[in-house]
């Protein structure tokens, strides 16, 4: 690890002024600076800042501060009660050592945990780019079939990011540029050609809040997470579905996967075959083939498909 300046924010905008990388729980900045893989120059710490509220929102929704811990978010007795998805997908992930720092912000911006992008002494374009992707030939059996390319194909880590997607979530940052309002759905950035840039934040800009919509009465929502063990480990595939039916037919439907994209992975293919829909297991099944259509298998991973078109299904009929 190299040396770097540390200083801690008092305020947002006090916070903004140092410009270096902000760190909170650092579960996953400190990791990646112990392996230099992360290298900055300037940390600041935000944990005195005032973004460790629940709130509930004028409209109905719920207001999710940055620096809410993993822990509290999940067993927040309002998340448990209506938004059930994230509950379960926050408690799926890590351990409860893990979660009790682990923040909301930093969650979202969780990296990768692809073998070749945590070891220096293997290229990776997004690590370093332009030095190549040793993942398309080496052991690729945790990697992406959805949203990869020759450039990286490395998977998206968070499954509490999965389920903010399935919820519709909004990002609220602050930076140089004033204040911002970002559909988590355009948040996140294919690799592409650039797989360096993982999402839309500006350098320098902070994430103070997320947001949560109303959902309708007698909406439904479930996780599942499919792994090699029961705890502390990295999806394989899972999905998320936040739906609600009424009359046996599906009304409305959102659904994400982890664990099979490069970013969380929401299926738009997967809801239309669904909504309007009986809640017949023809249905999901239709559904889950519609989600995985686009799917490039690697040497290693293709197991994954036939496992989210399962996870897909699973979650389907507990929301049924």
């Amino acid at each position: 690890m190299q040396a770097f300046e540390f200083t801690q924010a008092k305020t947002v905008d006090g916070a903004l002024e140092p410009g270096g990388r902000f760190v909170a729980g650092g579960t996953t900045l400190v990791d990646l600076m112990k392996l230099n893989v992360e290298t900055p120059h300037s940390l600041v710490d935000i944990n005195l800042l005032p973004l460790d509220r629940i709130e509930a929102t004028a409209d109905g929704g719920l207001k999710v501060g940055a620096l809410v811990r993993n822990s509290d978010l999940a067993n927040h007795a309002e998340v448990k009660a209506r938004y059930a998805v994230l509950s379960e997908a926050l408690l799926a992930g890590a351990s409860p050592q893990l979660r009790n720092m682990a923040t909301t912000g930093g969650n979202l911006l969780q990296r990768t945990r692809c073998y070749y992008f945590r070891d220096t002494n293997y290229a990776c374009n997004k690590r370093e780019p332009g030095s190549g992707c040793a993942a398309q030939d080496g052991f690729n059996r945790i990697h992406a079939v959805l949203g990869g390319g020759e450039h990286c194909v490395a998977t998206h880590a968070s499954d509490m990011a999965v389920a903010m997607m399935a919820l519709e979530a909004v990002v609220h940052t602050k930076g140089a540029k004033g204040e911002r309002q970002i559909a988590l759905e355009d948040f996140y950035l294919e690799p592409g050609s650039t797989p360096n840039m993982e999402n839309v934040l500006e350098p320098g800009e902070l994430i103070t809040y997320v947001t949560l919509p109303k959902l309708a009465a007698g909406t439904k929502s479930h996780y599942l997470k499919l792994r090699d063990r029961a705890q502390y480990e990295f999806a394989l595939a899972s999905a998320a579905v936040v739906a609600h039916v009424e009359g046996g037919r599906i009304r409305r439907v959102r659904i994400a996967l982890g664990g099979v994209g490069t970013k969380p992975w929401r299926s738009k293919e997967a809801e239309a075959e669904l909504e309007g829909k009986p809640t017949q297991t023809k249905h999901f099944e239709a559904a889950a083939e519609a989600a995985m259509k686009d799917a490039k298998p690697l040497k290693y991973n293709g197991f994954k498909i036939e496992l989210a078109k399962k996870a897909l299904v699973r979650t389907l009929e507990q929301v049924s």
